[in-house]
């Protein structure tokens, strides 16, 4: 009886002892961008509601305007960069 006592003590012991949950700490920056891209890409949105919100995420000027068009600015931009 004693043995079986000892026994089931060490492993209520044993289970208080480990650790229950990983070390939680906060996010980084990048950490916080890729889950919200990843989490924009699962909404099911348009193209270009997509796009529109990629961009807002990204901190980028928005390629598409309000009529579904590339605006001419955003494109010469990305293509010949300022010298």
């Amino acid at each position: 009886m004693k043995a079986v006592s000892l026994v089931l003590l060490m492993a209520v012991l044993a289970g208080c002892a480990s650790p229950g949950a990983p070390e939680l700490r906060p996010y980084s920056a990048e950490e916080t961008r890729e889950l919200a891209l990843e989490a924009l890409s699962r909404r099911g949105l348009s193209f270009d509601e997509y796009q529109q919100k990629k961009a807002q995420l990204l901190g980028l000027p928005a390629p598409f305007d309000g009529q579904g068009e590339m605006s001419a600015q955003s494109t010469v931009s990305r293509h010949h960069p300022a010298s």
